[in-house]
């Protein structure tokens, strides 16, 4: 049959796929057509990176036209997607970190969370309260921590942390006390639920955790005693100028008529040197309070330490000491040192008069050139000829109210010496003399200083 009647039409339909069956039949149907028997499936479509295009006027030859990403393999289409992996769980170690940070801590802490439950407890706690670590967690912090004040008053009923007002912040630190009577310093924090307020967040919500820091008292005990030796300390070196003077002045206008002038000049120097002897006391004191507090004002100006040292001796002379007991040497050619006058003068006046006091023999003070750190410097030695210091009394030197017992004096020149040498940027050290005694030695950057 011809194929260009309708039943070669039918005929030839006969061999197309189902879709092209099902197609609606027109009138204008092709001489022929010609369906492939299988149309086959790329595992993946390949898209060139450039595609030609045609080029109109200012149109570039090539358009970039980026790469999808590549279709999926069949197997792979049918795989379901992979959930995203969990993050690997730290190890256990790891997870206690806080607890090991809170244990190097060298003050007591105690984290009470919301409910008032202990969910830290370090090591300083256990030593400074003597409970164990293991049998408080989990426990009410106010049960385990029964702190009273002085009057046997309960800190917690007082200052109601989860039940008082929500805008504290903090409890300064102050003393309570044990039932078994331990006194510890307390201070406690307040962490607490944020509260969204607009673009600020505040503090003022419930409470989520307490921070309680606890800390030993003998600190403050070494600090009460400290300033027990100081009023000790200077009640008795006041004492006796102020005596003497009292005495002098008051025998002098009783009985002015009765002695002659050579003993008046004799109390009225007497009176003098008693009047001195207080006021460089209270500069003692006040050099004391500036050290502790970091106060000290260094004013730098062009200083030869050399003459500082020859003034210094020149007074101890004109004073009526023997002019061979002393004895300066100074290397040539010193570097510039730029320094305070009055302090380095302070400084060498105060190692002179306690190598007279303390020592004996010639008292030597060496100025010389010195490297510090590779940088210019000067170094100044004061050595007498006595019986030195023990190595093992050295680091004692330079503390507060430190005496050779047979001697006099508060013991704040050598702690007031040290102080205003590393005020300059220097060190001080003590050794001893090559000659027998002991050596005093300290050093000072030379070279202009940074004044910007």
């Amino acid at each position: 049959m011809d194929r260009t009647t309708p039943g070669g039409a039918a005929a030839a339909l006969s061999d197309a796929p189902a879709a092209v069956k099902g197609a609606p039949v027109s009138a204008d149907i092709p001489r022929s057509v010609e369906v492939p028997r299988s149309v086959e499936v790329p595992r993946s479509v390949e898209v060139p990176r450039s595609v030609e295009v045609p080029r109109p006027a200012g149109v570039p030859r090539t358009v970039e036209v980026p790469r999808p990403a590549e279709a999926p393999r069949p197997a792979e289409a049918l795989r379901p997607a992979e959930a995203p992996r969990p993050a690997e769980a730290p190890p256990a170690e790891n997870l206690a970190d806080g607890l090991f940070c809170a244990d190097d801590l060298p003050d007591g802490l105690v984290i009470a969370d919301h409910a008032g439950l202990v969910t830290v407890f370090n090591r300083a706690a256990s030593r400074l309260t003597g409970i164990s670590a293991d049998s408080v967690l989990g426990r009410d912090v106010r049960e385990v921590l029964p702190l009273q004040d002085a009057d046997d008053r309960c800190w917690w009923t007082q200052t109601q942390p989860y039940d008082g007002l929500c805008t504290r912040t903090r409890h300064p630190e102050r003393s309570l006390f044990l039932p078994d009577g331990t006194e510890l310093l307390v201070s406690m924090g307040y962490v607490r639920d944020r509260d969204s307020g607009g673009a600020r967040q505040h503090r003022s919500g419930a409470v989520r955790r307490l921070a309680i820091t606890l800390r030993d008292t003998q600190q403050r005990s070494r600090a009460e005693r400290s300033r027990a030796d100081l009023v000790s300390t200077v009640a008795h070196e006041l004492r006796s100028p102020l005596t003497s003077v009292k005495g002098f002045t008051a025998t002098l206008l009783n009985k002015w008529p009765r002695f002659t002038d050579d003993q008046k000049r004799v109390m009225l120097e007497t009176v003098n040197a008693d009047a001195d002897r207080v006021t460089r006391l209270i500069t003692e004191l006040l050099d004391v309070s500036r050290i502790e507090s970091g106060r000290i004002e260094v004013h730098r100006e062009l200083v030869d330490i050399s003459d500082q040292a020859r003034r210094v001796i020149a007074g101890r002379v004109a004073a009526g000491e023997a002019e061979d007991k002393f004895r300066l040497r100074a290397d040539p050619g010193l570097p510039e040192t730029w320094l305070d006058a009055d302090k380095i003068f302070q400084i060498l006046a105060n190692l002179i008069e306690n190598a007279v006091r303390h020592g004996a023999g010639t008292v030597t003070t060496m100025v010389e050139s010195a490297r510090i750190d590779g940088a210019p410097g000067v170094a100044v030695s004061v050595r007498d000829q006595g019986q030195g210091i023990e190595p093992e009394l050295a680091p004692r030197v330079f503390r507060q109210f430190w005496r050779v017992k047979r001697r006099g004096g508060a013991g704040l020149g050598l702690y007031i010496v040290k102080g205003l040498v590393e005020a300059h940027g220097g060190t001080i050290a003590v050794h001893q003399a090559p000659g027998g005694g002991a050596e005093f030695r300290f050093t000072m950057p030379a070279g202009t200083p940074d004044f910007g």
